[in-house]
């Protein structure tokens, strides 16, 4: 019978751990990955009325849908428990916003430093 080396054996132990939760992690927030659409309503400011946008969830990251879209640039992260940070920039204009998804759909708020602030609603595509 061969012996393993006790750091090898806890070596194997720690890398099966390590990948094994990275698995849970992944599978998580597998439950918001997809498409979605929303629309940004702007409840107060000089900013117009309202936007419509494709999204693309992928491993808790948000994306452009159409990632040949290069009209504004958008960053974020969906947590396993559905909170969303996101923050969008187009030129010198940006605003940041916070939510939660549950589901099929989603909402929470935006605001920008030029003055303008709102709401966010989301639906699940596909």
């Amino acid at each position: 019978m061969t012996r393993i080396p006790v750091r090898t054996l806890l070596a194997g132990v720690m890398a099966t751990v390590v990948i094994l939760t990275a698995g849970g992690i992944a599978r998580a927030r597998a439950g918001f990955d997809g498409l979605w659409s929303v629309t940004i309503i702007t409840d107060s400011g000089n900013c117009d009325r309202a936007y419509r946008y494709p999204l693309r969830i992928a491993d808790g990251r948000i994306y452009h849908a159409d990632e040949g879209d290069q009209s504004f640039n958008i960053f974020g992260r969906v947590q396993r428990s559905g909170h969303v940070v996101v923050g969008v920039s187009r030129g010198d204009q940006r605003a940041e916003g916070s939510g939660r998804l549950s589901g099929v759909s989603g909402q929470g708020v935006w605001r920008s430093p030029s003055g303008c602030a709102g709401r966010w609603e989301a639906e699940r595509r596909g």
